[in-house]
């Protein structure tokens, strides 16, 4: 996809993203409950702020929250809501974390790390957080397992939604050199089609754990959900908690 850019994900899908994902994302409770233990008193700051799904609970139990997105679309949804107008937040690529200060919690959650589309851009990021971490500081990676099995022949079409006036079809390509995937999500209407593009660049995890190392940060722990769950070889995702080699 040539013209995909970094806010085309979120300036496309912002009307419909809650409604479309909200079963495939973890209880928000969970991982409010979870990120308050990981700030203490704070500051807070999330990449990728989007609509302030997780941003907005957190800031209502007195956190200090700071927000990064590429999306005009999606933060004029936040600034729509209670509170929303509260929150800073800086447009910008999440990679660059371009603001002031230090936070005892950096965090991104939903797969969005996968947003940045080269390992350069990702390991820029570790980078990046890492001057931005108090001393005990941590950062959080909410992603998938990468799972290349998944695609048959380098591609994989799926249906996720059917009614009697609508059909939402997925269609990715699969790039296993560049660790790369290019999808389409195609809503079919009686009144036309609507087309939301994604392009996502996976990581495996010793991958991620050596960005960490390359930016001085080490990973502190690894679930495969918000409670804490034992990540093992099964699991389908993790929660990844990085806090810098200095500390503790």
């Amino acid at each position: 996809m040539d013209d995909y850019t970094a806010s085309t994900y979120g300036d496309r899908i912002a009307d419909v993203y809650y409604r479309w994902f909200r079963q495939g994302l973890a209880p928000a409770e969970q991982t409010v409950e979870a990120l308050a233990r990981l700030a203490g008193n704070g500051p807070v700051l999330e990449l990728a702020i989007g609509t302030g799904r997780i941003a907005l609970p957190l800031a209502a139990r007195g956190l200090r929250v700071q927000g990064i997105d590429i999306s005009g679309a999606t933060v004029a949804r936040l600034r729509e809501k209670l509170d929303g107008t509260d929150i800073p937040v800086t447009i910008g690529d999440l990679a660059d974390v371009a603001v002031e200060g230090l936070f005892s919690l950096v965090y991104v959650v939903f797969n969005t790390f996968w947003a940045l589309l080269t390992q350069e851009d990702q390991t820029r990021c570790f980078r990046n957080v890492a001057t931005h971490l108090t001393e005990d500081g941590a950062f959080v990676i909410e992603a998938f397992v990468p799972d290349p099995a998944r695609f048959d022949r380098g591609q994989r079409t799926s249906t996720s939604w059917v009614d009697t006036h609508t059909v939402t079809l997925e269609a990715s390509r699969h790039d296993p050199v560049n660790q790369r995937v290019d999808s389409q999500h195609v809503v079919i209407r009686e009144d036309g089609i609507k087309l939301y593009p994604v392009s996502i660049r996976y990581a495996h995890l010793r991958e991620l754990d050596l960005m960490a190392k390359l930016a001085r940060m080490r990973l502190r722990d690894r679930w495969a959900g918000w409670n804490g769950e034992l990540f093992t070889e099964d699991s389908e995702m993790h929660v990844s908690v990085y806090e810098l080699a200095t500390s503790g």
